[in-house]
């Protein structure tokens, strides 16, 4: 059965080399290596110094061009790196799609991080979604950014694909306690949500944020959901990555929101983070699934 992260197009190392030089020849000799497997696009490192994505659905393609004009407009402005698009890959007999190369944005993937080092980035995470939410919304329109076209926010479309999910999801030994989530998905209610809408990140999750050395967030990466939508999809991160005494920090920073907003922003870290556990044991990432395990405990805490 084909999955949400079943590519249309593969591309290999050597392949997309070969495309970069033929392209950008200032970066010849290009040395490279692949960093990983998305969704959307198969992502490569490329000198040490950037990062190039390629797209594995036809999708994707759309997404990327919103990128490419949006990022330059937020990376100057926002407190926490983000990648800046510098290279604009074209379509070839050889390869069918546009492809894009950023600056590399310094930084690892979280791994196991302990509550009390989780704490130390809910200021300057909160301050980061504050200022993406005020970002004009006609600005990030003519940067072609779409509208919530997959209804993100409504829990009761979402709740029995949860269900499901969560079932695989204990099948496979990927969560701890399936009864208690199983108790807090019958408990919840849909929530009518307010009219506010923001530009948002749309993929704010463990998997597309970077660290440093210290374990403090360092870089917000992958935009390609970004779009006009309910700001409860991004401070959802508030609940996947922070225990429950970051959370109070956050949100004396980012302001308070509504409790049907904060309940919104539970069910879809919730909802990202057992799909995550799906994806890291079917592409066999242990560290994924060791993440995505924390981060629904953490969602239900």
């Amino acid at each position: 059965m084909s999955q949400p992260w079943s590519p249309e197009v593969t591309i290999t190392a050597s392949e997309a080399k070969r495309l970069i030089e033929q392209q950008f020849p200032p970066l010849k000799p290009v040395a490279i290596t692949e960093l990983g497997k998305g969704f959307d696009n198969t992502v490569f490192i490329v000198n040490e110094q950037y990062v190039f994505r390629f797209p594995r659905k036809e999708i994707a393609v759309e997404l990327l061009n919103t990128e490419n004009q949006l990022l330059p407009l937020l990376v100057h402005d926002l407190n926490i790196d983000i990648p800046e698009p510098i290279f604009f890959g074209q379509a070839t007999e050889a390869y069918k799609w546009p492809f894009t190369g950023y600056r590399l944005v310094k930084g690892k993937s979280p791994g196991e991080i302990k509550n009390e080092v989780r704490v130390r980035s809910a200021e300057s995470l909160a301050l980061f979604l504050k200022k993406l939410h005020q970002f004009p919304v006609e600005k990030a329109k003519k940067a072609a950014v779409p509208p919530d076209r997959l209804n993100r926010t409504n829990i009761g479309k979402r709740r029995d694909k949860l269900i499901e999910n969560v079932k695989k999801a204990a099948e496979l030994q990927l969560i701890d306690n399936a009864q208690t989530a199983f108790q807090w998905i019958e408990s919840l209610k849909d929530v009518e949500l307010d009219s506010r809408l923001t530009l948002v990140h749309g993929d704010c999750h463990i998997r597309n944020i970077l660290v440093d050395e210290n374990g403090i967030i360092s870089g917000i990466i992958d935009w390609g959901d970004t779009h006009i939508g309910h700001p409860a999809i991004d401070i959802s991160i508030a609940y996947s990555f922070l225990p429950p005494s970051g959370r109070e920090k956050f949100f004396q920073i980012y302001g308070e929101v509504s409790a049907e907003t904060k309940m919104a922003a539970r069910f879809f870290a919730f909802y990202v983070s057992v799909l995550l556990a799906l994806y890291g044991h079917d592409v066999k990432d242990k560290r994924l699934v060791s993440s995505a395990k924390e981060s629904m405990k953490l969602s239900l805490s």
